[in-house]
């Protein structure tokens, strides 16, 4: 499918599941920020940046390139860094490793880390790792719903990012 057509979709799924998850106990609100997670990994993948601004609307996202806050600010970022091809997608996969979550269930927050690596293959290059590194995430209950406030993107390894990145964002 085309951009643009799962955005709504993915968006739809994702709150009908948020909506049924019970965030009473530990292990639903466990669950519930690793979907968070989850989400986000598959949503940049499929390049659908309108879909990771909403699932970041109330989030500060930080990396190398900078700092931006709430949903428009995050897509556009996306939109004006990330290469996207012909089928619409960044022809990444980004794969999260090493969670750890801490949930304060009676202050409504948590904090996760982990480890991300992203794949990219296209018609003319094999498939290959292009960067690496860690997340640091922060969310906050809202409305019985957990939901990301802050992303902090630390890189550690870095590879061919020129087929992935716009140039001004990979000179960074």
């Amino acid at each position: 499918m085309r951009a643009g057509r799962r955005s709504g979709t993915i968006v739809l799924w994702f709150r009908l599941r948020s909506r049924r998850m019970s965030p009473a106990d530990q292990e639903s609100s466990y669950r519930a920020i690793e979907s968070l997670i989850a989400t986000y990994a598959e949503l940049v993948d499929d390049g659908e940046f309108a879909a990771v601004g909403l699932l970041l609307a109330d989030a500060t996202f930080t990396s190398g390139t900078g700092s931006v806050s709430g949903g428009d600010a995050i897509e556009k970022m996306l939109r004006d860094n990330v290469i996207v091809y012909d089928d619409g997608t960044p022809r990444t996969k980004h794969i999260t490793t090493n969670l750890a979550i801490e949930v304060d269930e009676e202050g409504g927050t948590a904090m996760s880390r982990s480890y991300f690596t992203a794949l990219q293959a296209l018609p003319d290059l094999a498939l290959q790792p292009i960067v690496s590194g860690r997340y640091y995430d922060r969310f906050e209950r809202r409305n019985g719903q957990w939901r990301f406030v802050e992303r902090l993107v630390r890189t550690d390894l870095v590879g061919d990012v020129s087929r992935h990145l716009r140039s001004s964002a990979a000179a960074r």
